[in-house]
């Protein structure tokens, strides 16, 4: 995309963390922001923080189709296009697979995997008409699993595999499509509170300048899935 001003992006789970930072880097670009978040606490807060009238706050849950179909359509009354969309709502819970509660397994799965694609599905004939963007945001625990994270990682792996086989159903269209796998985020995820302990993590900000990169990448080149992780793991 040659000229980023005024096109309109849709980041879900975008009231904090990566989604935030995001949504920050796409605003300083002259783009106007869609952010969605399960309640409308977090929503009126990000809203407050954002104060940018180019940013329209809505309550959805991905894991429910018809939430994410009421964004879009929100989304298309409001500005009427729609170029980038991120999915990058996501949980994460914890623990040996034989500790590991059906509540916690489903949340991961409805949310991370389902996620994405209820907020593609609902998006991929607005994304047609633009020859739009469509990111996941996955995790390196989409080709590197780990003890305790049978839950985690089955829903990114899931994710990486659905975004490369929907890359390729969709670049007919010239519809682009990657998928984001960082490392260690310096965000709120697994009850994490962010400080000067997690400088050495890639920060929010930093997955924005990534999203802009492959938005500004010439159309001839798609950079389909990209690794990223800290440059310097902190030292323990």
């Amino acid at each position: 995309m040659k000229d980023l001003n005024n096109k309109v992006a849709y980041i879900t789970g975008g009231t904090k963390g990566i989604g935030f930072g995001v949504a920050k880097a796409l605003l300083k670009h002259g783009m106007r922001v869609a952010i969605s978040g399960r309640s409308q606490e977090s929503v009126g807060q990000a809203l407050k923080d954002f104060n940018d009238d180019s940013v329209l706050g809505i309550v959805s849950d991905v894991s429910k189709m018809e939430d994410e179909k009421k964004a879009i359509a929100e989304i298309l009354d409001k500005w009427g296009q729609l170029d980038v969309v991120l999915a990058n709502a996501g949980v994460g819970h914890f623990a040996a697979i034989d500790e590991m509660t059906d509540k916690d397994w489903h949340s991961m799965i409805n949310t991370n995997l389902n996620g994405v694609f209820h907020t593609l599905k609902a998006s991929v004939e607005a994304l047609k008409k633009s020859k739009g963007y469509y990111i996941t945001l996955a995790s390196l625990a989409g080709t590197n699993f780990f003890a305790t994270g049978a839950g985690y990682n089955a829903s990114k792996f899931g994710v990486v595999g659905f975004t490369q086989a929907a890359m390729l159903d969709l670049r007919k269209y010239d519809i682009k499509v990657s998928t984001i796998m960082p490392g260690s985020v310096a965000t709120h995820f697994n009850n994490n509170e962010p400080g000067e302990g997690d400088a050495w993590k890639i920060q929010p900000e930093d997955i924005g300048e990534l999203v802009l990169d492959l938005l500004k990448m010439n159309p001839r080149t798609l950079p389909s899935k990209i690794e990223v992780r800290p440059s310097r793991p902190d030292k323990k």
